[in-house]
């Protein structure tokens, strides 16, 4: 277990949100001083959080949260959250790691590579760079400035799990989001499943890669 630097709440403020497809609920938002990386990551509180929250760890993806992009399945993925989280009470973090902590730049030279047949993990070391650099130290020390030292976590990356253990927090349970395919994106989430076990049905998704 790492020693966990200390973070403090900064401010807190309440923020209607709203989803293209109407979905609607009221949040609050949490900034804070101490983060070891020294970004501006974003704890978003839904509905009222028990003992054991329901928790995600959202890395930030301008292309597909923003934009709607069909080669990743990351903005689907907040969408769901935001509504799980909302009915059970818990929190989503909002994490500046664009890329798998790459930048945007870079992922979207990842990406170029990518249309010349290299899966995700594989154009990230074409281009010098890690496959993940993603660290969750910050959202451990967010957790815990919050209150919170046990989540159940919305999340098919054991990873995450496994980071946050190993910073201190009890990670009770690991519940899978959706899968969230489109023909863009097919081949990107078969190699999260093979490269770093993501939980996602595999044969469902090579049928669809071959289809």
């Amino acid at each position: 277990m790492t020693d966990l630097p200390a973070a403090t709440q900064r401010s807190r403020v309440r923020v209607p949100l709203r989803f293209g497809d109407g979905f609607r609920v009221d949040a609050e938002l949490v900034t804070f001083h101490g983060l070891t990386d020294g970004q501006e990551h974003l704890a978003v509180v839904l509905g009222d959080p028990s003992p054991v929250p329901l928790v995600r760890l959202h890395s930030e993806c301008l292309t597909g949260d923003v934009f709607g992009s069909a080669r990743c399945d990351c903005g689907p993925q907040l969408r769901e959250a935001v509504e799980r989280i909302a009915e059970r009470g818990g929190v989503l973090l909002y994490l500046r790691q664009e890329g798998r902590g790459i930048g945007l730049y870079n992922k979207l030279d990842a990406y170029a590579l990518q249309d010349q047949g290299l899966d995700t993990y594989a154009a990230n070391t074409a281009l010098g760079l890690p496959e993940d650099a993603r660290d969750y130290t910050a959202a451990a020390q967010m957790l815990t400035a919050l209150g919170i030292d046990s989540v159940d976590l919305l999340s098919n990356n054991p990873d995450k799990a496994g980071q946050l253990r190993d910073l201190g927090i009890d990670v009770h349970d690991r519940v899978p989001t959706g899968v969230f395919t489109t023909a863009h994106n097919v081949r990107y989430l078969r190699a999260k499943v093979l490269q770093t076990q993501h939980t996602l049905p595999l044969g469902e998704l090579t049928e669809l890669s071959a289809g």
